[in-house]
């Protein structure tokens, strides 16, 4: 649509009200306002929850692996070496290889007892994965031998330990005596602790060197499971398929599934959340959208006596819908540009934002217990974006079709008459 000068001058008047219009003006601030918060809310819910999500599984895989490889229980992987070695250099698209011992049991300490996953790995290993890494940052892996073990820093503070103290590991599935089966217990000290970010793993997780957790759990030289970590790009429902007929084909027995499968309940909700959230939200946009129409349509009618001049002096019922489009379009493209600038700007600062209202506040507004994360994720897509605003543009447009139609329709004798 082109507009002409004089079109653009008309509808540039329109927009600056005068006092007597003073109500019209205030309408129309309420629609400005409202699409520019109802596009950076849009955008900064879906950039929060695409963050959350995308942070989660990052954590997730860097901890443990896109596929994971359980032995059958009492029948532990003895041949890890060889099978570790044939998944890194025989299978296309896998990176890593992590062997690994992992069981649950109960972790006491004073008085304090809490149910624990305990894991046994190589510290080569931990220097592998770059989430794994920075987790023990803090801590010197050299330390990470022997009848040692790493805490989690939440489990070590809900246990009440720190470096050099001694934690007592209790598994059900002892020795078996004429009195009955015994529980294996074993006391271990805290050589330091680990901190993923992550509160499933920070509050619940001990790592311990994986020879020592053999001889804990009775294995000899085997493990319970293997980690496996892809390349970028790689298709985990091929390469799962690949390993499952393998291990088929070798005789042996075990578990092969990948992260969506152990994950997808909590994936799928945050799915549908997300896409919950953003049509509540668009809502907003709607409201401003008929905020538009209201302000336009009170202002065609404010207008009236001016539309009938100007179609007297010949201006073309085409013009007269131009200018009234022009009036409702500029609203809700500067409303949009707006709030695409205010949602990138909040995103981009939603960590310190959140640390200063929790300050005034005084209390936690992002509790690591109920998020998992420490720390609130904003990931932007650029996809997500273009959508918000081509969402808030059309209905603002479309909000401006009638008030538009309805002052090219006005008669220029009646509009006179009622003057």
């Amino acid at each position: 649509m082109i507009f002409s000068k004089f079109e653009n001058m008309v509808a540039g008047r329109y927009l600056r009200a005068k006092r007597k219009e003073g109500f019209i003006s205030v309408i129309t601030s309420f629609a400005f306002i409202g699409i520019a918060l109802g596009v950076a809310t849009l955008i900064i819910v879906t950039s929060v929850m695409n963050g959350f999500k995308s942070e989660l599984l990052g954590r997730i895989l860097g901890i443990n692996g896109h596929i994971s490889i359980v032995a059958i229980r009492n029948t532990p992987f003895n041949n890890y070496q060889e099978a570790v070695k044939l998944l890194e250099s025989k299978i296309l698209g896998v990176n890593i290889a992590i062997p690994m011992v992992e069981k649950q049991l109960l972790a006491t300490a004073g008085n304090s007892a809490e149910g624990v996953m305990v894991r046994g790995i190589n510290a080569s290993d931990i220097q592998k994965k770059k989430v794994l890494r920075d987790g023990f940052k803090d801590f010197d892996l050299k330390l990470f031998n022997g009848d040692t073990i790493v805490l989690g820093q939440r489990l070590a503070n809900k246990l009440g330990v720190m470096e050099g103290d001694e934690v007592t590991l209790l598994s059900p599935s002892g020795k078996i005596t004429m009195f009955g089966t015994v529980p294996r217990m074993k006391t271990y000290r805290v050589a330091g602790t680990f901190n993923f970010g992550m509160y499933e793993y920070d509050a619940n997780f001990i790592f311990m060197p994986l020879d020592a957790a053999q001889k804990f759990f009775s294995l000899g030289d085997g493990v319970t499971g293997i980690d496996v970590t892809l390349r970028d790009g790689a298709d985990v429902d091929y390469i799962r398929q690949i390993i499952a007929a393998a291990i088929e084909s070798s005789g042996n027995k075990a578990f092969v599934y990948d992260y969506r499968q152990t994950n997808s309940a909590f994936f799928n909700a945050i799915d549908v959340e997300r896409n919950v959230m953003f049509i509540v939200l668009t809502l907003i946009i709607l409201v401003a959208a008929f905020n538009i129409i209201t302000g336009l349509i009170m202002l065609v009618k404010d207008k009236g006596r001016d539309i009938a001049v100007l179609r007297t002096m010949g201006a073309t019922k085409g013009a007269i819908m131009r200018i009234f489009f022009l009036d409702g379009a500029f609203i809700g493209a500067v409303g949009t540009v707006l709030g695409v600038v205010l949602a990138l700007l909040f995103c981009d600062n939603i960590e310190n934002i959140r640390q200063f209202l929790q300050s005034v506040a005084g209390r936690d507004l992002f509790a690591a217990e109920i998020y998992f994360l420490s720390q609130l994720p904003a990931k932007v897509e650029m996809s997500v974006v273009l959508t918000v605003a081509g969402i808030s543009l059309l209905l603002s447009f479309l909000a401006t079709l009638y008030p538009a139609y309805r002052a090219a329709k006005m008669d220029p004798v009646e509009a006179l008459r009622y003057e």
